[in-house]
This record gives C-alpha cells, sequence and structure tokens, in this order.
C-alpha cells in the first residue's frame, strides 16, 4: 500500500522497506535540515519528530505497519476499550492509541544553542561550517562541545519518553530558575542555562526532572553521582537540587527529582539517591528506559482531579522559559 505524505515514511523520505540504518541516517539527515536552531522549520522538525516516535523502533514500526495495513485491534491490548479519564489519557470505542503529553517549551533548545555557539567560536569566525553536526568534525572537537550535543540530545530523548506518558500528563521543558534572562550574547561566556529540563506532572505529582549523558559510566557516593565523565569537583545532584528551589516561589509540592541517564551507564533501572526530608525532596537516578514506569508508579501519593488542574493553572502562570 503506498505512503501518503504524512505517513512516518514519506516525513523521513525513505521507502517503507528500507532497513534500521537506512531509517536512522534518514532521521537525523531530516532532523538536522529541519531543526530551527539551523534555519529550519519548527513545525516540519516536530512532524520529524513524530514520525521517529512511530517507527523508529522495531515494536513501534511493526504496530505502525499492522496499523497502516489495516490490521484488525487485538482486544486486551494498551487500546482496549475505555472511556477517556484525566489519569489515563485512554478513549474507549477506538482503536488508536493513547494521545500524547500536552508540551511547553522547546527541549534541548538552549543546549543546541550551546553547542552551536561553541562549535562555531572553537572553528573560528568567519569560518562556514557547512554542517556542525558532521561526525568528522566532532570527533576533532573539544569534550565540552561534545558534551553539550550530547546534553541537546539526552533533553530531546526525554521529552520523547515523557510525551509518551498521555493526555494526562503536562509538560514544560527548558524552564529557567533565576530572575533574569538568560541569552547567548556574542563575547560573552558560553556557559550552561540555569535551568530545569522538564518538569512533568501528571496523576501522581509533579516530578521535576534533568537530563544528562557524560559519556561514562556512572556511580553512586552518598547520595552523588559520580562519573569519569564529569570535571573534576562538579557535584551534579546538588546543583539539581540548588535550581529546584525555584518551587518555592511557585507554591506547589514536588513529588521527586529525577536525574535521567543513558541505559547503559548505570547499573541499575532506578537508584534512590535521597529520601524526602524537611530540606531535601526525594531524588532517583533512573535509567531513561525505566523513566515512563517510575513517573507512572509516583512516590506513593496520586493527586485528584481538583488539584492536578490547580498546580497546572499556577505553573502556567509562573513558569519561564530560557
Amino acid at each position: 500500500m503506498p505512503d501518503g505524505p504524512d505517513s512516518p515514511y514519506a516525513v523521513l523520505g525513505v521507502d517503507r522497506r528500507a532497513s534500521a540504518a537506512e531509517l536512522r541516517r534518514a532521521y537525523r539527515r531530516r532532523q538536522r535540515k529541519t531543526h530551527p536552531d539551523l534555519g529550519g522549520d519548527p513545525v516540519a522538525f516536530h512532524a520529524v519528530q513524530v514520525a521517529w516516535e512511530r517507527i523508529g523502533t522495531p515494536a513501534a514500526r511493526a504496530a505502525y505497519d499492522r496499523e497502516a495495513a489495516g490490521a484488525p485491534h487485538r482486544p486486551g491490548g494498551r487500546d482496549e476499550e475505555g472511556t477517556r479519564t484525566w489519569t489515563s489519557g485512554t478513549r474507549r470505542g477506538s482503536a488508536r492509541a493513547p494521545s500524547r503529553a500536552r508540551s511547553y517549551g522547546h527541549p534541548g533548545g538552549a543546549s543546541r544553542q550551546r553547542f552551536l555557539t561553541l562549535v562555531r567560536e572553537w572553528a573560528g569566525r568567519g569560518t562556514a561550517l557547512e554542517d556542525p553536526y558532521d561526525e568528522d568534525l566532532l570527533a576533532r572537537a573539544p569534550v565540552e562541545i561534545r558534551h553539550a550535543l550530547a546534553d541537546a540530545l539526552a533533553e530531546e530523548s526525554t521529552a520523547r519518553t515523557l510525551g509518551a506518558l498521555g493526555a494526562s500528563w503536562v509538560l514544560w521543558h527548558d524552564v529557567v530558575t533565576e530572575a533574569g534572562e538568560w541569552t547567548l550574547r556574542p563575547g560573552a561566556p558560553v556557559t550552561d542555562p540555569p535551568k530545569i529540563d522538564h518538569v512533568a506532572l501528571g496523576p501522581t505529582g509533579l516530578f521535576l526532572v534533568q537530563s544528562e549523558d557524560w559519556g561514562a559510566p556512572v556511580t553512586v557516593r552518598g547520595s552523588e553521582l559520580v562519573s569519569p565523565g564529569l570535571p573534576p569537583g562538579e557535584e551534579p545532584v546538588r546543583a539539581f537540587e540548588r535550581r529546584a528551589r525555584i518551587v518555592r516561589s511557585w507554591r506547589v509540592a514536588v513529588a521527586a527529582l529525577v536525574v535521567v541517564l543513558p541505559d547503559d551507564a548505570l547499573a541499575e533501572d532506578v537508584i534512590l539517591l535521597r529520601r524526602a526530608g524537611w530540606r531535601h525532596a526525594t531524588v532517583y537516578a533512573v535509567r531513561r528506559r525505566a523513566l515512563g514506569a517510575l513517573l507512572s508508579g509516583g512516590t506513593g501519593r496520586r493527586i485528584g482531579e481538583e488539584e492536578f488542574f490547580a498546580v497546572r493553572d499556577r505553573l502556567n502562570q509562573v513558569i519561564r522559559f530560557v
């Protein structure tokens, strides 16, 4: 059956028979071409992300192909009949998959801006970079530049995972945590923005989520994360907790702080770093593959519909973006 112009295969510019490697190359190519930071169209960039979510993994691709071929719905699946509710995001009488979480902000946007600024400064003023994401170029780049790109990719990947939690969740990305505006001005030091990568609100509460990829294994020392990929003396969990103090001005309760790492960086799916106390919220380190389960399961307390909408409306009033 031919693919229409809105099919994920058409959006990525590949044939339905493309191999997994061809599909991934096409995704990266389209991502670079449409990325807003490289002069691309934000709408097209979003379409590329959605297309990858639909066919980017073998399981997702097989499910899409079955649906496109008109395969009958099998009772008992996640889209089994059920009324749409604020706690589930499912819909009765429909074979469609649950809708995605409502999302605000540009996940990974500030980190990509930082990466592009750094790589252009490193290449030298007046040097035209045809492709700042060229693999050979990145292999020669200083570690700070590669880490900046890894940050952006990690944030974008986590945003896709959070989006899959469904319509009962609301997400805010690149949330500023200090007074004033954070911008990259010519001649100014290129620093990490004072931000929280993701704020996620759902039936199990409010979570502050930080996406990290230090390119090396991560272990736990006390309540801190350590890694050979981190600069000496850096304390990422304590830095995250300092940024999280912004919630005091929001006047909302936080269920947990969550540091998300690549699946191969941690030895366990979920590690409890700090239990809730009078000065600290509960803090977890989690593999990205386990993030959805952690947030869906929550920390033992579920919030009611009235509280959910009250917190959502409050956050929409007070949250500012980088």
